[in-house]
């Protein structure tokens, strides 16, 4: 595996999300405007930007060792605070989370593929894996995969302790089996799926402790065998 593509004595470490971040997007809510971020901008550095970026530099020694084909960077991994409002009805400026996306190396954050999702915001955080809204051509490959390898999924997905984190799996699902498959396929429960992604929430306070970081390691490395199935759907 090559070396990561940054210096990670350049963050401190990780000992938790601090209380004034959740504060400052409590206010950046009540005041969603450029000139009050502008104004408080030193704070969103400080206590959001800076410690997610160290969470990510912590995170990526223990990914090195469970999943060293996802690239994990403080500086590319980490979501911008900007929202894209061009085709949205909600015009205000600024996201009121801290999110970060892990995706296979040399690929683009976003929605290709397989890869783990981060998010801390007032109300929770969150951690999860797998590949949410597939694309048609993703979701053809995906069900192909399950069709000719279902032992191997099934393996995945009714592990024990996958179900006990994970199931209920409530995603979207069709009511008639896809075309190209018969009703009494053997895997036809799960070839009628949309959607193929789990995780967990914990209250906004969980993410204040060091201990924030065994969270997301322990959940993503449950995920890690479905994240695994699913890109390999795509070779």
């Amino acid at each position: 595996m090559r070396p990561p593509e940054f210096d990670i004595d350049m963050y401190p470490p990780f000992e938790g999300f601090p209380k004034e971040g959740i504060e400052f997007f409590k206010q950046l809510k009540r005041h969603n405007n450029r000139e009050w971020f502008e104004k408080h901008k030193p704070d969103y550095e400080k206590f959001i930007k800076l410690p997610m970026q160290s969470l990510i530099a912590s995170l990526q020694p223990e990914f090195a060792r469970f999943a060293p084909e996802f690239d994990l960077n403080p500086k590319r991994s980490i979501f911008r605070i900007y929202r894209d409002v061009r085709f949205s009805s909600d015009k205000t400026p600024y996201k009121t989370n801290a999110a970060a996306h892990f995706v296979l190396r040399g690929k683009p954050k976003g929605l290709l593929g397989s890869g783990f999702y981060l998010e801390i915001n007032p109300d929770e955080c969150y951690c999860g894996g797998g590949i949410y809204i597939p694309d048609g051509d993703q979701l053809k490959k995906i069900r192909k995969a399950i069709a000719a390898r279902g032992e191997e999924f099934l393996e995945i997905v009714e592990d024990r302790t996958f179900k006990k984190n994970f199931a209920p799996f409530e995603w979207q699902k069709l009511q008639r089996m896809p075309k190209g498959y018969e009703e009494d396929h053997p895997m036809a429960d799960w070839l009628k799926y949309k959607q193929f992604f789990v995780g967990q929430g914990w209250s906004a306070a969980r993410c204040f402790k060091s201990a924030f970081m065994d969270d997301i390691v322990e959940t993503c490395e449950q995920i890690t065998p479905l994240a695994r199935f699913l890109n390999s759907a795509f070779v």
